[in-house]
C-alpha cells in the first residue's frame, strides 16, 4: 500500500544493543539534503547518550530542537505515555518536518510501536515508511547477535529469574521479523566467508524476502532508508514476531546504570578499562562522554563488548558540567560495584 502524500512518514530504526543505529541515523541527518527530519530517540538508561550524539552534530536539516529523548525504558512498553506527546511535539514544529526518524532502544520489539500508528489520532497523521533493522555483521559472523555470548550464556544458566529460555535470541528474532529492511553493519570488520555466514543467520530468522544491505560506519545512502512507502501500520498484525500473543514482556533479563567518571589524563587508559570490563563481566554495551585533561572537547566511548570506540565530538559547552558518566547495559545481575569501581579507576 502507499503512503499518503498527506502524511508524515516515520521510519522505525530498530536493531540489538551495540548493532548501530545511531551511527546510521547521524549518517542520514548528515546526508539529508534539505530534507527536513526529526528524530525520536528511546534511550533504556539514566542517560540520553544517544540523543546527546546526535545533538552534537550541529546538523542545519535537524536543530537540537527536533531530537526528543524519551528515557522512560523501552518504547515498546510506554507508547501511550511517551510516543504519543513526542509526535504531538515534533508535528507541532515549524517549519514542518519531511519525515521522522525513531531509534528504539536496543531491547525494543518494533511491533507494538508500529501498532500504535493505527491509533485514529496518530494514522491520519503519520504513516510507518518502513522498518529498518540494524544487525551486528561481526557478531554474526562469529555466530552470535552480540559480542560475548558466552558469558550471557552462562548467565541465563544461572539465573532462575529468566523468563525465557533466550531473551536475546528472541529480541533479535523479533527484530528480524518486523523489518522491511536489514543493515548488515561493520561489513568492514569481516571477510566474505563472514559475511555469507552472517548474512545466512539473518535469512534464517527472515520471515518473507528483505533486502539485507551491507554497510561500513553507517554509510547507506539515505535513498535505500527513506521514502520506501510501505505503510507498515496497515500490515504489521500480519507479521508474527517470537512475543506474539504475549500480553506482555519486559526487560527485567537486562540491568542498566550510570558510572561517573572524573577527568582522565589518557583516553586509551579509559578504552583499556572499559575492554577489560567487557571480558570480565556480562556486559552488553557501554557508552557516554568523559572529560580529558587539557582538552576542550568531550571524548565519546562507545563500546560493544571488547570492542571499544573512543574519539573527541564536540567542545564542552559553558554551562556543561565536565563530570563524565558512562552508561553500562548487560544481562541481569551485574556486580555493579564492581564494575563502577574498575570503570573509575
Amino acid at each position: 500500500m502507499t503512503a499518503s502524500l498527506n502524511r508524515v512518514p516515520c521510519t522505525v530504526v530498530t536493531g540489538f544493543l551495540g548493532a548501530g543505529k545511531t551511527t546510521l541515523i547521524r549518517h542520514l541527518l548528515q546526508n539529508a539534503n534539505g530534507k527536513r527530519i526529526a528524530v525520536v530517540v528511546n534511550e533504556f538508561g539514566d542517560v540520553g547518550i544517544d540523543g546527546e550524539i546526535l545533538k552534537g552534530c550541529g546538523i542545519e536539516d535537524c536543530p537540537e530542537e527536533n531530537i526528543v529523548e524519551l528515557a522512560n525504558g523501552c518504547i515498546c512498553c510506554t507508547v501511550a505515555d511517551d510516543f504519543v506527546p513526542a509526535i504531538d511535539q515534533i508535528l507541532a514544529r515549524e517549519p514542518k518536518v519531511d519525515h521522522i526518524l525513531i531509534e528504539t532502544s536496543g531491547l525494543a520489539l518494533p511491533k507494538p510501536l508500529v501498532q500504535a500508528f493505527q491509533w485514529p489520532t496518530v494514522k491520519s497523521r503519520v504513516t510507518v515508511d518502513g522498518v529498518v533493522a540494524v544487525v551486528d555483521g561481526a557478531a554474526l559472523a562469529d555466530g552470535m547477535v552480540a559480542s560475548d555470548m558466552d558469558a550471557l550464556a552462562a548467565q541465563r544458566e544461572a539465573d532462575e529469574q529468566l523468563d525465557h529460555d533466550d531473551p536475546i535470541e528472541e529480541v533479535f528474532e523479533d527484530q528480524i521479523a518486523c523489518a522491511d529492511l536489514v543493515i548488515m553493519s561493520k561489513s568492514d570488520l569481516i571477510d566474505l566467508a563472514g559475511r555469507e555466514r552472517a548474512e545466512k543467520t539473518v535469512a534464517s530468522h527472515l520471515p518473507r524476502a528483505v533486502k539485507v544491505v551491507a554497510a561500513k560506519e553507517g554509510q547507506v545512502d539515505p535513498a535505500i532508508l527513506l521514502g520506501l512507502g510501505m505503510a507498515v501500520e496497515d500490515q504489521i498484525d500480519a507479521r508474527k514476531p517470537h512475543h506474539d500473543g504475549l500480553e506482555d514482556h519486559d526487560h527485567d533479563d537486562f540491568d542498566t546504570f550510570v558510572v561517573e567518571i572524573a577527568p582522565i589524563s589518557d583516553p586509551a587508559e579509559i578504552a583499556a578499562r572499559v575492554a577489560t570490563i567487557a571480558e570480565t563481566e556480562n556486559v552488553l554495551r557501554v557508552k557516554g562522554f568523559v572529560p580529558v585533561d587539557g582538552k576542550p572537547m568531550r571524548l565519546l566511548v562507545q563500546a560493544v563488548g571488547a570492542r571499544v570506540n573512543h574519539y573527541f565530538d564536540r567542545a564542552w559547552g559553558p554551562a556543561e558540567a565536565r563530570v563524565g558518566r558512562l552508561v553500562v547495559i548487560g544481562e541481569k545481575g551485574l556486580r555493579q560495584d564492581a564494575i563502577a569501581a574498575a570503570l573509575a579507576g
